[in-house]
């Protein structure tokens, strides 16, 4: 037998996802059987087992998708050494990406919800977003090198509150439309102090 592309295992293993991003949205996380999930795809049984073995491994692979995509471009955003504020925007850029039509993030809410029930789901989310603030933490280093921010700065706690700026940006937009992202990045920049009032005056200016 012709040994399967890698490319067809990736084709497939996305069509599963793409099945099961259509599914929680419809029918809920929770209310969502492997069963629901299998039809959706349009796949047998085995095809779809072949790649996951329960509802749990479905949800931990968007879960890496979602986190893994925003962290890999939080490292790229690193890489720069761009100023704090600077790094923020490009980063909420990242979570405006999945925001977006076929973006991941309206299945990351249910996610987050979920994992205050399920113990299985909360290490899966505990895992990942571990993984996503030490990424956090790199901007806020380069902070504190550049002087952005004091020398004598608490790293982490900073980076816990510097972190928070994301799940809240989303959160919002996700339940609410607003703010867009000029608007909380002026937010932001009054918190850091580092405010540069013709930025704010150019947002004002847009909503007249």
């Amino acid at each position: 037998m012709p040994r399967v592309s890698e490319e067809h295992l990736i084709a497939r293993r996305e069509q599963i996802l793409a099945a099961a991003r259509v599914c929680f949205l419809s029918k809920g996380l929770h209310t969502t059987s492997m069963q629901d999930l299998i039809h959706e795809a349009g796949l047998s049984v085995g095809a779809v087992y072949r790649y996951f073995k329960s509802k749990n491994e479905i949800i931990a692979a968007i879960a890496a998708t979602v986190v893994g995509g925003i962290q890999q471009h939080i490292d790229q955003v690193a890489v720069r050494r761009l100023p704090l504020i600077d790094s923020m925007s490009l980063v909420l850029d990242g979570v405006d990406d999945q925001l977006g039509p076929g973006g991941y993030l309206p299945v990351a809410l249910q996610v987050w919800s979920e994992a205050t029930l399920d113990p299985v789901i909360g290490a899966i989310v505990k895992e990942k977003y571990e993984g996503l603030r030490a990424s956090m933490r790199v901007l806020v280093v380069q902070a504190v090198e550049s002087g952005e921010l004091p020398a004598d700065a608490d790293i982490d706690a900073t980076t816990a509150a510097i972190y928070g700026f994301l799940p809240g940006y989303a959160l919002q937009r996700l339940l609410t439309g607003v703010p867009d992202k000029a608007t909380y990045l002026v937010g932001i920049r009054t918190l850091l102090n580092s405010r540069r009032p013709a930025d704010d005056a150019a947002v004002i200016q847009s909503r007249q």
